[in-house]
């Protein structure tokens, strides 16, 4: 039954609160947990779009009454920001794999970071290759809508690109693209770290904001930390948003130790998933 959040909230929870390993059986259970609380889809890490059980996954989260959210990366061979034209063409292919892949999924979102890298922060990009950048995501999101997919970009902050950081930045990425169809999402987290008004920040990305994501300062339980969540949530109400939600929160108890280092977790800030989608569901209730 779902009786945690209110109703007609879209929710999201990102499924490495439970696990990383979206094949393995601790993410088969983690499904009717967050369907009973209420949520109505499961974020999934990086996938490779040619690996063997894509179909059956989405049949899985299907199945359990869900729908899944693909992610979307580049590598240092694959990267629509490179200089080199052929770098910059097997990024743009990587990208359609992925919108390709969403589909047999049966997913209808696509999240990620699109425009680079992940992890490179290691000097500012061109104003040209931004440009650049932005109207092949923006060709991307084009045919991701045609095939019923929205595709968003993710806001992160300085330490993790140093490509887009603000909405100010991610709303002039949006103009550049020349697409229509390609959503901004924000995430609470990185705001608090490069946005000096967040509320002003959500405002301004309002009209092009498809994704909206709670993360505490502690990336751990939602109600533990410096940010007043619930604060933040009822404004973005009164601002009139009315899209998408997710919640994101890490913990290495939980997580591949690839993984978890990759992201910089190092302690254990919740126990459980099912402790965390809890925690979170009360704050939307």
């Amino acid at each position: 039954m779902r009786e945690d959040l209110s109703a007609g909230t879209d929710l999201a929870c990102q499924s490495a609160a439970f696990t990383t390993d979206p094949f393995g059986a601790d993410f088969a259970r983690c499904l009717p947990v967050l369907r009973d609380a209420g949520y109505r889809r499961v974020v999934l890490g990086p996938l490779d779009p040619s690996a063997r059980g894509i179909e059956a996954l989405g049949a899985r989260i299907h199945d359990a009454g869900l729908e899944p959210i693909a992610m979307v990366v580049q590598s240092p061979e694959a990267n629509v920001m490179s200089g080199s034209p052929d770098v910059r063409r097997r990024g743009f292919e990587q990208l359609r794999r992925i919108v390709e892949m969403t589909h047999r999924m049966g997913g209808d979102q696509l999240n990620g970071v699109p425009y680079g890298v992940h992890g490179d922060a290691s000097a500012l990009p061109a104003e040209q290759d931004v440009a650049t950048t932005a109207a092949l995501v923006g060709d991307v999101a084009d045919e991701a809508a045609a095939a019923g997919i929205m595709m968003t970009f993710e806001v992160v902050n300085r330490y993790e690109t140093s490509v887009l950081n603000t909405a100010a930045q991610a709303v002039r990425f949006v103009e550049l693209s020349g697409s229509r169809n390609l959503k901004i999402h924000l995430d609470t987290f990185h705001m608090a770290i490069e946005e000096p008004d967040l509320l002003g920040a959500v405002a301004h990305a309002l009209p092009h904001l498809g994704y909206l994501e709670f993360g505490q300062s502690s990336r751990g339980l939602l109600s533990t930390g410096s940010l007043d969540l619930a604060g933040i949530l009822g404004a973005v109400r009164e601002l009139g948003y009315t899209g998408r939600y997710g919640v994101e929160g890490f913990s290495r108890a939980t997580m591949q130790e690839p993984v978890a280092d990759a992201l910089r977790i190092w302690g254990t800030t919740f126990s459980t998933g099912e402790e965390f989608v809890r925690d979170a569901a009360a704050l939307f209730a």
